[in-house]
């Protein structure tokens, strides 16, 4: 058995699998999946589980970069946005690299998550609770 914080079989795999710069995305219940990209789908009800808790076991295996968010995250969940801004500045510290923080428009991002190499479906309902976290390297 496994022994990381990570337990999610299909989860472990696109991790695994990644190179310098593949992203994968983390959505909320919302969020359109193309037909591109593997969907991973968590969503058990309303809130379950929900995007934070996802998102900080998914960077402790993934090694980020760079994080893209939709802009409308800004004014519409101010609260969410400052969230996972936290969490990335403290997982700067943890990786010891900078991280990329980008903002476009969530048409724009809707888009770019058909490049990812997975898209994960969190139960999270609340607006443009998703960001797409690209890959870096360890060394």
């Amino acid at each position: 058995m496994k022994k990381g914080v990570l337990l999610n079989a299909n989860i472990t795999s696109v991790i695994a699998k990644l190179g310098h710069t593949d992203q994968i995305t983390l959505a909320d219940a919302g969020l359109p999946i193309s037909q591109g990209p593997e969907r991973i789908d968590l969503a058990i009800t309303q809130g379950l589980p929900d995007f934070l808790s996802v998102l900080k076991v998914i960077t402790q295996e993934m090694q980020v970069e760079k994080a893209i968010l939709a802009e409308e995250i800004t004014a519409i969940n101010p609260e969410m946005n400052t969230a996972i801004l936290m969490h990335l500045q403290q997982l700067e510290v943890t990786q010891g690299n900078h991280i990329e923080i980008v903002y476009c428009s969530h048409e724009r991002f809707k888009q770019l998550t058909h490049d990812s190499k997975a898209v994960i479906r969190t139960g999270e309902c609340s607006p443009f609770a998703n960001v797409i976290l690209c890959s870096g390297v360890t060394f």
